[in-house]
């Protein structure tokens, strides 16, 4: 199993690199970045020191959506950094959460998110694209396309996930519900004609360790209040019976959610989630036990764990699983 890290970038650039470093030196082989313009920084330039600063390390955004960037220049993006990091450049791209609601606005389709894919790859790999009428290519790009990792919770999206994805994102750490998320994965790849084994399974979630179970949860509290948002849209648009009561019960007393305060440790949009919840969608408590619950989500399916780092001591963290947890797998 890969183990990767995502930045929240809304600490200093230095620090974002001086992680990425120490993240590749541990043993890290991915390293991603949330892509929400305007709460936090943009993401692309951060891409681009983090290649600089790095030598085999994946990178890539966890995730991007088709609907802050034309298509072209998302597309231009990562071929551009895809030169400059010599091929080492990942695609990590979904509906749009937080980058969306905090202009007012929704998310986008699955259509324009395979839309979007399909031109993403093409002009990539090199080929001409019709845009409105206009033969469109990058004649110097050098034809390396990125791999394309889908995020999604419901079974539109992950059945989405199993037709066009080189992997798919899970955000949780519940092997259980991930186990139900594959099954449409499955389904999407079948429907297409690929092979699902040979679609990669991140499971994304942030992590304490510490025998401290009461001060783990509070550091990682806000990780299944930003999963909410996900499953408020799933409840509007599926039968109860269609989706699990592990992923939808525990939002029943959910408040109003501030994206001023997204992925913040502390946040009072996490007041409604429950230490249950804490305890199944993250990775907390001694090492002993993430060594069980990263070896229950291997066994159901996952290939890389992302670390989402940004619960403090994130430093600590990283030497932690360097030292206890990495050389295990």
């Amino acid at each position: 199993m890969d183990f990767g890290i995502t930045i929240k970038p809304d600490i200093s650039i230095d620090r974002i690199l001086s992680l990425t470093r120490q993240a590749e030196n541990s043993g890290f082989s991915f390293g991603w970045m949330f892509d929400s313009h305007v709460i936090w920084k943009e993401p692309f330039p951060l891409l681009t020191l983090m290649a600089a600063n790095t030598k085999k390390m994946r990178l890539g955004t966890c995730v991007t959506n088709p609907a802050v960037r034309d298509v072209t220049v998302s597309a231009s993006l990562f071929a551009t950094l895809n030169l400059a990091s010599h091929g080492r450049m990942e695609l990590g791209i979904g509906r749009g959460d937080s980058s969306r609601r905090v202009l007012g606005k929704k998310p986008t389709t699955l259509e324009t998110l395979e839309e979007f894919v399909r031109i993403f790859r093409n002009l990539n790999g090199g080929k001409t694209v019709d845009l409105d009428g206009v033969p469109t290519t990058f004649p110097w790009a050098n034809g390396e396309i990125p791999r394309v990792w889908v995020a999604g919770y419901g079974p539109k999206a992950l059945r989405t996930a199993g037709r066009i994805g080189d992997g798919v994102i899970l955000q949780f750490a519940d092997p259980d519900l991930i186990d139900w998320c594959l099954g449409f994965v499955r389904e999407g790849a079948k429907e297409a004609g690929r092979d699902f084994g040979k679609i990669e399974v991140m499971s994304a979630a942030p992590i304490w360790a510490s025998d401290d179970l009461k001060t783990a949860r509070e550091h990682v509290r806000w990780f299944p209040a930003l999963v909410s948002n996900h499953v408020m849209d799933l409840i509007s648009k599926y039968k109860p019976e269609e989706l699990p009561p592990a992923l939808t019960s525990y939002v029943k007393d959910r408040g109003k959610y501030d994206y001023l305060h997204h992925c913040e440790v502390g946040s009072d949009n996490a007041d409604f989630v429950t230490d249950e919840v804490v305890d199944r969608f993250c990775v907390i408590g001694p090492i002993e036990e993430h060594r069980k619950k990263l070896d229950r989500l291997r066994k159901v399916g996952v290939t890389q764990f992302n670390i989402y780092l940004m619960c403090g001591d994130e430093e600590k963290t990283l030497d932690i699983y360097k030292h206890k947890i990495l050389p295990h797998y």
